[in-house]
């Protein structure tokens, strides 16, 4: 026994759950136990699930989304305008973006922004294959739709200053989304009324 009585494997699965982002110790808790309490059927479901993600999602190489195929299927989609890219932190923002309905266009993922603070440069980045995939490519509108914080704009003004040169026309989401707000937790119509009032930087 472990844990003030718990048994170890009851306290192994707290230590876990509680090391998952916005769960503490007594949300962990009430998970542990709410899994213990599920059918045996549940529970192997439920880890499968969890190793079957961490086998079979990979990255995608064109725009860096997480994808089961690689490229993934909006990469694959045909039917999506070439000519327009949405540039976003990370996977949640993408899908963020694409519940607003607003935008067909292609993406490319950043995986983060520039954070001098936590040592977080432009080569952290997927930056240089986004500036190949330009040079390569036929894209005439680039959307920047980093979150609209320090570090989003720092990030959104350094890609501008890279991307003008290429003669592609570069344009900011509007900021309908506060100010160090995350898109991944904005809703659809303000994350649609963002993108059709982009201003060009």
């Amino acid at each position: 026994m472990s844990r003030s009585g718990l048994p170890k494997p009851v306290s192994r699965l707290i230590d876990e759950l509680s090391k998952l982002p916005g769960i503490g110790e007594k949300n962990a808790t009430r998970l542990a136990f709410h899994i213990l309490r599920s059918k045996n059927e549940y529970t192997i479901r439920l880890a499968q699930a969890i190793v079957d993600t961490k086998k079979q999602v990979k990255t995608c190489s064109t725009c860096f989304n997480i994808s089961s195929e690689d490229p993934c299927d909006i990469c694959t989609d045909h039917s999506r305008d070439r000519e327009v890219m949405c540039i976003v932190e990370d996977p949640m923002d993408l899908i963020a973006v694409e519940r607003s309905r607003v935008f067909s266009g292609q993406y490319h993922v950043l995986n983060g922004v520039i954070a001098p603070l936590e040592g977080i440069g432009p080569e952290d980045l997927t930056i240089g294959p986004l500036i190949k995939k330009l040079e390569d490519n036929s894209i005439k509108e680039l959307i920047i739709a980093t979150n609209p914080s320090v570090e989003g704009e720092a990030t959104s003004l350094y890609i501008a200053r890279l991307v003008k040169p290429l003669g592609i026309k570069v344009s900011r989401i509007a900021h309908g989304i506060p100010m160090g707000g995350d898109l991944e937790y904005t809703d659809e119509l303000t994350i649609g009324k963002a993108l059709r009032d982009r201003r060009e930087i």
